[in-house]
């Protein structure tokens, strides 16, 4: 049977490719960078941190889904800038393609606003110290509003509300206020971990959650942030807490681990930060994990949290829209360093741990030339019959540290969560 003939192809029709309006395009866009209600906090969070707050407060209503506000005493926006602010690819962080490899903020891809007031209803009050009166607008699912002077302190007042009111699909896919919270109060303490010298306030529904000060001009770096880890998870004694730190010229490694008989079994309460950005990765993960060794009973996980401090030039940080995965041009560079500064401060600890070299522990970078010899800590800080094992390390917070007015004492078990009633927020 002789094959049927093939049916011509119909013309096509010319046009048809059409560039799609700003509101749709931020819509779409939004379906990367806004995934629930904590990601417009972390987003939010950061914008306040690079226009150089020292407080930030976060205010919440029913898990995020009804009220997303962020109030900060930054520097603030002009009537021109608030209006810009809400466009597609607009930021204030980068002016050429040269300023990706010196980055040296959080933000810098010009997406989160314009994406957030797609599917949300903001609203803006903003005042440099400059101006006289401040300025103030609204987005409603995409559309700006003129802006109008107004009565506002210096910083910015940032409210999301009503978030995927124009998208009933995503607003259904949200999980129960519980989970969405639970994600919204990790971001919180992520941010808050990360930045100790800034205060940091949480409130939902009108409950005070968090308040925590920040650090004393001049406090050491360590202190800082072991009482910032206190206050944020109870269960982190900064006792059990050793600093670690070497720096190099292309890495620097500074933060605080736990000893081991503090290890949990859940992964939890585990920060790597690169250049201050909170971030994941998996390798750097193990890299701690293996500075442990048999130090950690199977299936128990180390409290950390570390600060890596490199070179923009040799980290990508525009990786993904979330701004939480970076690439190194060295990962096993970093991995091989990161390890054995760990294990370097935990035989400082006195620990029972011996380090792979009698005499140093070299970290071999040959990508990069930041290899750097660690001093034997096993020599230094092995007991001997003149110098026996000391009990527990020195508390981190002994001496001048200070200690934030806090009902939970250190190392409780309770977190240090507050009920206080908090006014409602203005309203406009």
């Amino acid at each position: 049977m002789p094959d049927a003939p093939t049916p011509p192809v119909p013309a096509a029709a010319d046009g048809l490719v059409r560039v799609l309006d700003d509101v749709l395009a931020s819509k779409i866009a939004a379906g990367e960078v806004v995934q629930r209600p904590a990601s417009v906090a972390k987003e939010l969070i950061e914008n306040a941190l690079d226009a150089g707050a020292t407080h930030v407060e976060l205010i919440l209503k029913k898990a995020g889904s009804e009220l997303i506000q962020i109030v900060d005493d930054g520097c603030g926006m002009g009537p021109q800038d608030a209006v810009a602010c809400f466009g597609r690819h607009a930021t204030s962080k980068l002016r050429a393609i040269d300023d990706l490899e010196r980055l040296a903020t959080l933000g810098f891809r010009g997406e989160a606003l314009a994406s957030i007031g797609a599917v949300a209803q903001v609203e803006l009050r903003t005042r440099r110290v400059q101006d006289e009166a401040g300025t103030r607008l609204r987005v409603d699912g995409g559309g700006v509003s003129a802006p109008e002077p107004c009565a506002t302190p210096t910083g910015t007042s940032l409210a999301v509300r009503n978030l995927f009111f124009n998208v009933p699909a995503r607003r259904n896919f949200l999980k129960t206020p519980a989970t969405e919270f639970k994600h919204l109060v990790e971001t919180f303490q992520t941010q808050a971990l990360a930045h100790p010298t800034v205060g940091f306030t949480l409130i939902h529904d009108e409950m005070e959650v968090y308040r925590l000060p920040a650090a004393p001009e001049g406090a050491p770096f360590e202190q800082a942030l072991a009482r910032r880890a206190s206050d944020l998870f109870g269960d982190v004694d900064p006792v059990r807490l050793v600093p670690v730190e070497e720096t190099t010229s292309y890495l620097s490694v500074r933060g605080l681990v736990g000893r081991p008989e503090a290890a949990k079994r859940s992964r939890g309460g585990q920060f790597v930060f690169v250049n201050e950005r909170p971030i994941k990765n998996r390798s750097l993960e193990h890299a701690v994990a293996a500075a442990y060794g048999e130090l950690l009973p199977e299936g128990r996980y180390p409290f950390f949290t570390l600060f890596l401090t490199v070179d923009p030039r040799h980290v990508d940080v525009n990786v993904h829209p979330a701004k939480t995965e970076v690439k190194f041009d060295d990962e096993r560079g970093v991995y091989g360093f990161l390890k054995a500064v760990v294990k370097k401060g935990l035989a400082a600890a006195d620990l029972a741990l011996t380090l792979e070299s009698p005499t140093a522990a070299t970290v071999t970078v040959p990508a990069t030339g930041f290899a750097t010899p660690l001093p034997d800590a096993s020599a230094s800080s092995r007991p001997t019959p003149d110098r026996p094992a000391s009990p527990r390390s020195p508390s981190l917070l002994e001496g001048d540290g200070y200690r934030p007015g806090s009902s939970t004492p250190s190392g409780s078990s309770a977190p240090p969560i507050f009920a206080q009633r908090f006014p409602e927020p203005p309203q406009s």
